[in-house]
C-alpha cells in the first residue's frame, strides 16, 4: 500500500467526494484506512458501564484506498505515488512534481 499514516488525502468517489483529511490508521491486509469525519456511520449501543442510557453514536468506518488520492505537500495537487531508489533506501515521490513525499 502506498498511503501511510499522516498523509493528506482527498476522496475522489462516493458520498464524501471532495472531502479532505489526514489518515489516522492503516489496515494493510484489507487495503483500507480510517480518516476522521469521512465514512461516518450511526451505531446503536446497548446499555453498559460507559453509556448507562445506551443510545446512538457516530463511528468512523474504514474506507477503501481506491477511493482516495494523495494531496502532494509540495505542489498541493492530487497526485499518484511513485518510488525512487537511492542506494539502499526506497523513497516515495509525487508523479507530478517529482519531489519526495
Amino acid at each position: 500500500m502506498k498511503l501511510k499514516k499522516g498523509d493528506k488525502i482527498v476522496v475522489i468517489t462516493g458520498k464524501y467526494k471532495g472531502k479532505e483529511g489526514v489518515i489516522e490508521r492503516v489496515y494493510k491486509n484489507k487495503n483500507k484506512v480510517i480518516v476522521p469525519e469521512i465514512n461516518v456511520v450511526k451505531k446503536n449501543v446497548r446499555k453498559n458501564e460507559q453509556m448507562p442510557q445506551g443510545g446512538i453514536i457516530s463511528v468512523e468506518r474504514p474506507i477503501d484506498v481506491s477511493k482516495l488520492m494523495l494531496k502532494c505537500p509540495k505542489c498541493n495537487k492530487l497526485a499518484r505515488i511513485g518510488y525512487l531508489l537511492e542506494g539502499e533506501r526506497k523513497i516515495r515521490i509525487c508523479k507530478k512534481c517529482q519531489s519526495a513525499i
